[in-house]
């Protein structure tokens, strides 16, 4: 799958779109831009130019900061590519991709400046006590991964008068929490904030954050302060933090050795104890014919919320790891492996279970633990039941493509993968069910008891780029499930391109959000993506018109009485009437540039992608840009938004 997802979407044979923080590297000088183009030739070009699948287009390669190209190659996923490239080799590549890209003018660097924003942090001149609400937004579902705030501190009539009260600079990001005044936020610069949710500045900072997760934030005895945030990181840690002074509390152990494996779903505290899920990158990793393909193998942890400790971990792939046979290059392949965790686990209290939903397989050995929603006991992590809905998923990046890679398995698969949170419903005839949605565009409604189906509605066509992807929606009437399908949006561009269609022979890609009847999977209503006007104020690449306009809708929704959130790739959030569907509001990021609180100049927005908006005391707080998974504009950075009414 190619989320992030932190680990976001994959991208392909060089899978920069999972960068790592920035490292304290000097930019490669241009001159070393002519032997960069060897190294890119020779290693990047077959999956960047052009971009297979999710991978980043060169174009957008040269919107990023050389530090971070390096770090990537070094340090992040790009690590198992770049075997055999010297310190000079990925530096010259750097300067190669950087070389032409336009400067941005930022207050703390006037003139030649990065391609992505730096930014001054300025600080709150006051850090009062955090001091709860009824209209916090706490965790990446809010409750059971329902995204529903029911004391929004806004409602439907207000929406024609919200404008952006502030904004906020930062190279990708996790979706925001927030209790009180006061607003968590981490990002790919590296960077795990605090910032002052009524101005932006900047209440405390903790550098060398390797993390895309959203914090949660819980009271507790365990923090000196009484309130505690859990992170976690890209390099297979947790790490919990003083959420009032950001002091570190504990660290866990390295929950997996896989170097490629990492942690893109958000931690989830429950009772005395911290669930983190793992994923991995290694569906890029094995397009390379010498790696050995493949051994990740997913995971759901507990940890003691006091220490940190783990108190037990289970693989969702049961089938043990053995070596299967020798690819065409003569490297020893092996397998089971994949099922990877991409979103964060939903706890249910009630029955003592923790569910979780899981990713493609990467090889064609046979497994139950793929593309499955799986339900574990909380106390000691055996699993319960699992229920598998795509047998022989079998997938690696580029495998759709004209030239597959010859770690391919055999029979290879859709690329269906679970990346949204399953959604624990509480009916109205006293019934619970748990609802889950795919990227084959099928939504699910399963017995929480036993795991059994008990219904399905296609709501897309599905595809390796669409159906549902990052997450759904409740309230205690509906349903509400974006859907990503591309293919129609993206055809021309295939076939200017000589790739495959990623389609389905469902049928054709309808992106729109829909609402669904929870007890029987019903359509009440489905509204299509608008086919609105898109314009990248301040990309240098798309301020002309031009550019993509994606209304693929990968977003996941935000729900508050009456009313949807959700945003589309090109830009646009949407308010939607939970009854009817009808768009109510809408607003284009991307029309417009930011004069930032972290005194960024003219910081242009972009595609509207991953875990969507936090609403929270009257406002609406939302990303913009390039998240790790996807990007139509923006610069290679992301900014943050904050909506209220009339901007105060």
């Amino acid at each position: 799958m190619r989320l992030p997802i932190w680990m976001a979407a994959l991208a392909a044979c060089a899978p920069l779109a999972f960068l790592a923080p920035l490292a304290a590297h000097a930019a490669p000088d241009s001159q070393d831009a002519a032997a960069g183009a060897a190294v890119f030739n020779a290693h990047c070009k077959g999956c960047h130019e052009p971009a297979i699948e999710r991978a980043p287009t060169r174009e957008t390669l040269a919107t990023y900061p050389a530090a971070t190209i390096v770090d990537a190659l070094t340090n992040g996923v790009m690590k198992p590519m770049a075997v055999g490239l010297s310190d000079a080799d990925k530096q010259a590549v750097a300067a190669y991709l950087t070389a032409a890209a336009p400067p941005v003018q930022t207050a703390a660097r006037p003139g030649r400046a990065p391609t992505a924003p730096v930014g001054v942090d300025v600080k709150c001149e006051t850090n009062p006590a955090i001091k709860p609400t009824g209209s916090d937004w706490t965790s990446v579902g809010l409750d059971t991964s329902h995204r529903y705030q029911p004391n929004p501190g806004l409602k439907a009539a207000d929406l024609p008068r919200l404008k952006v009260k502030w904004a906020f600079a930062m190279p990708g990001s996790s979706m925001p929490t927030v209790i009180g005044d006061w607003l968590y936020i981490t990002n790919r610069s590296g960077k795990f904030y605090a910032l002052d949710a009524n101005s932006g500045c900047v209440r405390w900072v903790v550098e060398g954050v390797a993390s895309r997760t959203t914090p949660m934030i819980v009271k507790s005895d365990v923090s000196p302060s009484g309130w505690l945030t859990v992170i976690g990181e890209r390099n297979r840690t947790a790490r919990a933090f003083d959420a009032q002074t950001g002091k570190e509390l504990w660290r866990s152990p390295q929950l997996d050795a896989n170097p490629v494996a990492g942690i893109t779903g958000t931690p989830v505290i429950s009772g005395d104890q911290v669930f983190v899920p793992t994923t991995s990158g290694e569906e890029g990793a094995a397009r390379q014919p010498t790696y050995r393909c493949c051994s990740f193998q997913a995971s759901l942890a507990a940890l003691d919320l006091k220490t940190g400790k783990l108190n037990w971990q289970t693989k969702v792939i049961t089938e043990p790891l053995h070596d299967t046979h020798r690819n065409a290059a003569g490297t020893m392949m092996q397998g089971p492996a994949g099922g990877a965790i991409w979103s964060a686990p939903t706890v249910d209290a009630k029955r003592g279970l923790v569910y979780v939903a899981t990713g493609d397989s990467y090889t064609e050995v046979a497994t139950k633990g793929d593309d499955a929603i799986v339900a574990m006991d909380i106390s000691t992590g055996k699993i319960r039941w699992s229920n598998q809905v795509t047998e022989q998923d079998n997938f690696i990046v580029g495998c759709n493509a004209p030239t597959k890679p010859i770690n391919c398995p055999h029979p290879d698969g859709p690329d269906y993968d679970f990346g949204a949170s399953p959604i624990l419903f509480h009916l109205a005839s006293g019934k619970d069910v748990v609802l889950s949605g795919q990227k084959s565009g099928v939504v699910y409604g399963m017995d929480p008891d036993t795991g059994r189906s008990l219904w399905s509605t296609r709501v897309g066509s599905g595809s390796s780029l669409g159906g549902i992807e990052w997450g759904m929606a409740a309230d205690g009437k509906r349903l509400y499930v974006a859907n990503a399908d591309t293919v129609n949006v993206l055809e021309e561009n295939l076939k200017v391109l000589g790739r495959t269609n990623l389609g389905s022979p469902i049928g054709p890609a309808k992106p729109g959000l829909s609402a669904i009847d929870p007890a029987t999977g019903r359509i009440l209503w489905s509204t299509p993506a608008p086919k609105a006007p898109c314009h990248y104020a301040g990309d240098r690449r798309r301020d002309r018109g031009g550019g993509a306009c994606v209304r693929a809708q990968s977003q996941a929704p935000s729900v508050i009485p009456g009313v949807v959130f959700d945003g589309t790739m090109d830009g646009w959030l949407r308010a939607y009437d939970a009854a009817t569907g009808k768009v109510i509001w809408a607003d284009s990021t991307t029309d417009r540039t930011y004069d930032t609180v972290n005194q960024v100049k003219g910081q242009p927005g972009g595609s509207l992608d991953g875990l969507g908006a936090a609403i929270a005391g009257g406002k609406v707080f939302v990303m913009s840009g390039f998240n790790g998974a996807a990007n139509t504009g923006g610069n290679g950075t992301n900014v943050l938004l904050a909506y209220s009414v009339d901007g105060k």
